[in-house]
Parts: C-alpha cells; structure tokens; sequence
C-alpha cells in the first residue's frame, strides 16, 4: 500500500498540532510540522489575506519550501492563508483544514469541523470531538502493561486534567478554593488522584495542586518534568475530572469511556457549552464538585474515522488529475 507524504501546518501550538498528528499516525505516517510565524501586519489579514512575502517558497526557510505533501493537515487562523498559497502551488496536494476556516476563500479540498460548529457542505466532515493522539490500541496497551506507581493507587483513580486560564476563562481565587476543596472531598473519601497541570494553569493553582499531592500518597501531580504521564493516568482512570476551558481535553477524556466530570471555572462560551451539551449525548458528563455523574459508555474517538475520510479525499484527488 502506497502512503502518503504529510505535512502538519499549524502556528506551532500544541493544542493545534497534537489532534492533526493524531490523524496522521491513524493514517500510518510520519508528518512533517511545517509551522508559520507571519509578521503583525499579515498576521491580522489572515484567514483573508496573503501569506508573509518572507514566508515564500523561494525564500531560506520557507514554511512553504517544497517539495510538496501529498496531504496537508493545518488548523488555525494563520494557517488558512498558508494552506490557500500550498493549494495555488500544488494543485495535486490534498488541502485539509480542521476547523471552520471562517471564509470560503480556504483552498481545503476537505473541511473537517467538530458538531458545534454551523458549517455543513459535501466537502465538510462532521464529528463530535477533536482527533487525538489516544487510539483504543494505545490505551490498552498501557492497561496491559501499567506503571506501577499508578497501580499502585487504591481505586477509585480519578484523573484529573487541569488546563488554566484562556480566551474564554479565568481561574479566580474562588475558582481554584471550590476546585482544591472538591478534590479534598474526593480524596478524604477513598479515591487516589492523578494530576497533570498545563502550561496555562496558573501558578497559584499549580502550587496547591503541588501541595495536594504533598500532603497525601494516593495523589500525584505531574508538574511537567519528565516523560507527560497523561495516557497512562487516562487509561488506568476509574473517571476522570476536566476543566472546561479545554474542548480538547474533555474530548481526550471521552476515549475512556469513563463518567466525565467538568470543573468550570469563571466564564465561559456559548460554542464550548454547546460542545459540552452534544457530548453529553454520547458520554456521561457532570459537573465537577457539586453534580457529579456516574456509568460507563461506549469510547468515543473520531480520530480513525478522520483518518479515514482524509485517505478518501487524497485518493479521490489523485484519481481525478
């Protein structure tokens, strides 16, 4: 079987980059991360505008250097002008876009967008949660074979995936006092916590889950040293605890097939509520301390289904040049 060449178009965020090589490892790939960093004058044309003059293909470390993928994954605002000159340059490479591009002017030879979002077209794949790097095979092999710190714990093990302040949210002195005496709660009752933090919780916040942990042995926080625990933590949880200023994290939480509970802290969306509430459907949600849920699910993945779909696009592209 032939395999595509792919590259993975982004602005370099992590939380951009890790769903589309989810895609491409579903695929059987190794990608290329081609990232871009347009200048302020271009950057706040974009999606409509043109690429950074600097950025072309001609010119030393070009994002847009060729030779050209076959496929090309990308996300992000900056990214769609990126994708749209990739498209004009070589007409042969499947153009791929996650998320609504917000213009039509995109270049995708396929949108992919999650429910919440109002696009629909015959070019435009719908699913529930973001693609993820969390494959059935993955987690089961971690159950197969787990860490013994982690086996370690006395059940119930609740995962506990802490995000920080963003866009839409704030952790304020209240927030992080409900959330730190919740999981009191949750450990004064019985059950072991395990803790991964972000690069946007903020430090207050951090330093008590750090001390939550110091205080008790069947709580372990990851800080961000080291190898990132968080498959592990997910695939030997009995549930898992999510702040809701990451769609990507609550979606994570979903291939469990586990009860989800979701801490809000201050703010909010109307989309991520609406993500929330079309998971909902699926998976079994709380809310996280004071209306917590219960029951198993069937795992919910997209990421193969994605794969897939783009596999489908390149091949349909290829057959018709």
């Amino acid at each position: 079987m032939i395999l595509p060449s792919v590259w993975i178009l982004t602005d370099g965020k992590a939380g951009d980059e890790q769903p589309l090589a989810g895609i491409a490892e579903a695929m059987g790939v190794t990608p290329e991360f081609r990232r871009v960093h347009p200048r302020k004058p271009f950057a706040l044309m974009m999606p409509w505008g043109p690429i950074d003059w600097r950025d072309r293909p001609s010119q030393p470390g070009s994002p847009l250097a060729p030779p050209y993928p076959d496929i090309c994954l990308a996300t992000g605002r900056r990214a769609v002008a990126y994708l749209r000159h990739l498209k004009h340059l070589s007409p042969s490479t499947c153009a791929v876009l996650f998320k609504d591009p917000r213009t039509s002017r995109h270049g995708a030879d396929l949108v992919i967008v999650q429910a919440h979002d109002k696009l629909r077209g015959s070019s435009v794949k719908v699913v529930t949660t973001a693609p993820n790097r969390l494959p059935p095979s993955r987690l089961d092999a971690i159950r197969a074979n787990p860490p013994a710190d982690l086996v370690a714990l006395p059940s119930p093990r609740l995962a506990v995936l802490i995000g920080g302040d963003s866009r839409h949210h704030r952790f304020t002195p209240d927030d992080i006092i409900r959330l730190i005496s919740g999981l009191k709660d949750r450990v004064a009752g019985g059950a072991s916590l395990m803790i991964t933090a972000s690069r946007r919780t903020p430090p207050t916040l951090a330093a008590a889950l750090k001390s939550l942990a110091d205080e008790s042995e069947r709580v372990i926080f990851w800080s961000g040293q080291g190898a990132n625990p968080l498959a592990a933590y997910m695939a030997l949880a009995d549930e898992l605890i999510v702040t809701a200023d990451s769609t990507n994290m609550i979606g994570e939480a979903a291939t469990t097939g586990r009860p989800i509970q979701i801490f809000h802290p201050s703010g909010g969306h109307p989309k991520i509520a609406a993500f929330i509430a079309l998971l909902g459907k699926e998976a079994r949600i709380g809310r996280f301390p004071d209306a917590p849920t219960s029951g198993t699910y069937p795992p919910i993945n997209s990421t193969a289904d994605v794969a897939d779909a783009v596999l489908a696009a390149w091949r349909r592209l290829r057959s018709e040049s």
